[in-house]
């Protein structure tokens, strides 16, 4: 699918990942819905919907390979396929998974997507989660797998010390997410208090989570994120926060921003720090390491040209096994021949062995010599 190799520890070029958890009674049909909508408006090429069983006994490109399985928690698997940048194609698959038995009731539906392009992935491109999820603040899809953190709005940080400093160890350590604090200098309006995620290019925007310092949590938020992650947090500015371990690119004075003002125009400078973050080589999980091989090797949405190229495979495939089978029956005959024919010749053809007079008989003359080396050329597998 990709036109570029991918080092195995940091998220490729052409990769769109994220993950979360959805609140609401029915995720499978909020996808479905969405799907089909986007199909007839011409947004989707097409699109599956499998059940994940199934799924894995047949797997189109690598039928054998299990780690295109989603897995045994996997409840459905949805593909889809669409075009940007006039024809480059986007691959994606959204799976959705049981709640583990740790967790509690109430905890949603979690959810791992994956989309990769055939050309390093541009951030202007539309978002693969609205190519499965409902742009609905009605449809609560956008939880992160960190407790209490959502996309598409602010969160809080918590006003705890240790609740603060467990929050921002979670999300550099566990989330997917790029995470930027922001500390309001003075309590914002309803316009002010809007998410700053909504001034970025679009695949962007599903990748940032927003937190927010109160005025008076200035000296609390400073104190857990100097300590947690070595960076500071000025008064009435922004971090984008490192992840966990940090990356060698990262620069805490550089992901600094010294004021941003909270009145509804667009923070430039955040979003331009926001923008060279999401460029840095980032580490890739061994969750999202899973699902973009089962997107490459568990993949089913063939275009007609792939069909066609995976049925001519297929035929090439048969033929070789055909042809390896009819060559072990010709050896398997030839084994078979060869050994009626040393037995007729120590048996004399009436199946009752003949023995040379006294004193005649050579070393290798002996009835069992004779099948020996009867047998002994197909000993070699390349005879």
């Amino acid at each position: 699918m990709a036109k570029k190799s991918s080092s195995s520890t940091t998220v490729p070029d052409t990769a769109w990942l994220g993950r979360g958890r959805h609140l609401g009674p029915e995720p499978e049909q909020d996808v479905r819905r969405n799907l089909i909508a986007l199909k007839a408006a011409g947004v989707l090429d097409d699109f599956l919907d499998l059940d994940p069983v199934e799924a894995a006994r047949s797997t189109v490109l690598h039928p054998r390979d299990e780690s295109a399985d989603p897995g045994p928690s996997a409840r459905r698997l949805f593909e889809a396929r669409w075009r940007v940048a006039d024809d480059v194609t986007v691959r994606a698959q959204l799976t959705l998974y049981d709640p583990e038995a740790r967790r509690k009731e109430g905890e949603g539906v979690a959810w791992v997507l994956a989309a990769e392009a055939e050309w390093a992935w541009d951030m202007h491109w539309p978002s693969p989660a609205l190519m499965f999820w409902p742009d609905s603040d009605r449809v609560a899809w956008d939880h992160d797998t960190v407790g209490g953190v959502r996309l598409r709005t602010t969160n809080h940080l918590p006003k705890d010390d240790d609740e603060l400093r467990h929050r921002l160890r979670d999300c550099t350590r566990q989330s997917w997410y790029i995470h930027v604090v922001v500390h309001e200098a003075m309590t914002p309006d309803a316009i002010g208090q809007q998410p700053i995620s909504t001034f970025l290019p679009p695949s962007l925007r599903h990748r940032v989570i927003e937190h927010r310092g109160t005025p008076e949590q200035a000296q609390i938020a400073d104190f857990a994120m100097k300590r947690e992650l070595s960076v500071r947090m000025p008064r009435g500015g922004a971090v984008v926060l490192p992840t966990a371990p940090q990356g060698p690119d990262y620069d805490a004075e550089r992901f600094t921003v010294r004021s941003v003002f909270l009145d509804g125009s667009e923070p430039t400078e955040l979003l331009d720090r926001i923008k060279e973050f999401a460029v840095l080589p980032r580490p890739l999980p061994a969750e999202a390491e899973r699902a973009l091989t089962q997107l490459r090797q568990g993949w089913h949405l063939l275009t007609p040209d792939e069909e066609l190229a995976h049925a001519q495979g297929m035929v090439t495939k048969y033929a070789e096994a055909l042809d390896a089978m009819r060559n072990s029956r010709d050896l398997y005959q030839q084994a078979a021949e060869a050994a009626q024919a040393a037995l007729a010749e120590v048996t004399g053809g009436d199946g009752v062995p003949r023995s040379s007079a006294p004193g005649h008989v050579k070393a290798d003359g002996s009835p069992l010599s004779a099948l020996t080396k009867a047998f002994g050329r197909f000993r070699d597998p390349n005879k």
